[in-house]
């Protein structure tokens, strides 16, 4: 969730105790469905886009797509250019590789996207899919510590479905972790970013009752959702890392660092139950 909550995502389904997420890591018994979590974080068994890819390939000689195939293209494309970036760099990897890791034409691929870097674009946006959700379903009379404890604990039990996958919510967070040495792909994370301050405003807007073009409902927006940045970065790094996220495996103390820094971020504006 805003990998952003990917991180927290992550987190939220492993077990309450220490585990080590990184390269290499071995975690026998945390498996999601046929895979373990060390196996989708080397994408070893994750092979979505290839065989969708041909599929697609067929289909483009039937016509002109929707946007909702248009848009699942985009996503299969860009699943396999953040395998290859994370695998090889983003330098060394090229139009042609992508391509061909799909099963489509170089010709096709620029159709869609304006740059090898670009392709990252849909993974990432991915990344804060789950945490716009979960926002969104905040009832007025919840507080957020509670709301986010709520959904936390529905993911984990399976009580509720995450709207993105866990191997897209990884793939978000490893090129998330890029984005800090390649430029490029930054870029593509403060999009995601600037997509969550602005659903951030709508939500500010409703539990102030302000206008969503109001200063302080602008600024509550642009500081929590600068904060979310923050934390996700931090427990995707850790988890990419190897480093220990036991801390962040207990669903209601996870919640409760989320609402905090939202809490802080406005004020305490923010974070109560509203009539």
């Amino acid at each position: 969730m805003l990998v952003l909550f990917t991180g927290v995502v992550v987190c939220a389904w492993m077990p309450a105790r220490k585990v080590r997420a990184g390269r290499g890591a071995r975690l026998p018994s945390l498996r999601f469905g046929s895979l373990s979590l060390s196996d989708i974080l080397s994408l070893d068994d994750i092979r979505e886009g290839r065989a969708s890819g041909a599929m697609t390939a067929e289909k483009r000689s039937t016509g002109a797509m929707s946007e909702r195939r248009r848009a699942q293209l985009r996503l299969e494309i860009s699943r396999e250019a953040a395998r290859l970036f994370w695998d090889q760099g983003v330098t060394a990897t090229s139009g042609d590789q992508i391509a061909q890791a799909v099963g489509l034409s170089t010709r096709t691929i620029w159709r869609h996207f304006r740059s090898k870097e670009s392709c990252a674009e849909p993974v990432v946006m991915q990344g804060v899919v789950t945490l716009l959700a979960v926002l969104r379903r905040w009832p007025r009379h919840s507080s957020l510590e509670d709301h986010l404890t709520a959904e936390l604990t529905a993911l984990r039990n399976g009580e509720a479905k995450a709207p993105v996958g866990l191997p897209d919510e990884l793939l978000a967070m490893k090129m998330i972790r890029l984005a800090d040495t390649e430029p490029a792909l930054r870029t593509a994370w403060l999009m995601a970013c600037d997509q969550v301050e602005r659903e951030m405003r709508e939500i500010m807007s409703d539990r102030l009752g302000r206008p969503v073009d109001d200063l302080e409902v602008r600024l509550y927006a642009a500081s929590s959702a600068a904060a979310l940045r923050v934390l996700d970065e931090h427990i995707g790094a850790l988890a990419l890392d190897g480093e220990d996220v036991g801390e962040f495996t207990d669903v209601a103390a996870l919640a409760r660092r989320y609402a905090t820094a939202i809490r802080t971020a406005t004020g305490e504006a923010v974070g109560d139950p509203i009539d």
